[in-house]
């Protein structure tokens, strides 16, 4: 059984699109591409070793595939090295489309079952970056071992979030924490099943008039 991880740079108000540059992803008019390189954080920085060590597969929506193929096998410098890892990975992109994958390692699925037979193989981990579109349903399907989110202090407005349409109720367990000098929360959660149907100590409803004119007018749609 394989682990998925999956790792999330995100404004405060949840938008995760195109954190690396002005022309990373404009999908929907978004004009604020490159937005967490006007936050250096090298305290955040520190968190993205453990998730670029070791052995891994990529697991990516075909987007982010593509930003990656056109990026990462040419990239010099500082960064050849995590380039070399990510050409070397298997790189399984979840697509409805028949566009060739011409980054070497590059594998083709076409729905969520094909993902869950992945996992229940052998092999390393799958680590998502970016990816937006697929998370919902990788969610529904139970199948994200765990999430590492590095929550920028910003405001976007608008873009990609990562609780997209079709995210599923469900409860998330903490199991690491911390806030850095310059403000990012970096916070890694699992998992942890659906929302209990009951809260312990939970107030008994208003018997009060009000209230029954309030339910009266959300039943017929007039509140």
């Amino acid at each position: 059984m394989r682990r998925i991880i999956g790792a999330v740079f995100q404004s405060l108000d949840g938008v995760m699109q195109a954190p690396g540059g002005p022309s990373e992803d404009p999908t929907g008019g978004f004009d604020q591409g490159g937005w967490q390189f006007k936050f250096p954080d090298p305290a955040a920085d520190e968190t993205l070793g453990p998730l670029l060590d070791g052995d891994y597969d990529l697991l990516l929506g075909r987007r982010t595939y593509d930003i990656f193929a056109a990026f990462w096998p040419y990239v010099e410098g500082d960064e050849a090295a995590i380039g070399e890892a990510f050409t070397r990975a298997g790189k399984y992109v979840l697509t409805r489309g028949s566009q060739p994958l011409e980054w070497e390692n590059s594998h083709r699925l076409s729905s969520i079952d094909n993902v869950a037979s992945l996992k229940a193989g052998e092999g390393p981990e799958l680590r998502i970056w970016g990816s937006s579109t697929i998370y919902p349903g990788l969610l529904a399907a139970g199948l994200i071992d765990r999430l590492v989110l590095m929550t920028y202090p910003l405001t976007l407005g608008k873009g990609k979030r990562l609780f997209g349409d079709g995210t599923p109720p469900g409860a998330l367990n903490m199991v690491d924490h911390k806030v850095t000098p310059a403000g990012t929360v970096v916070a890694t959660y699992e998992p942890a099943g659906p929302i209990p149907t009951e809260a312990p100590a939970q107030p008994a409803p208003s018997t009060s008039a009000r209230e029954a004119e309030r339910q009266r007018k959300m039943k017929d749609g007039s509140w």
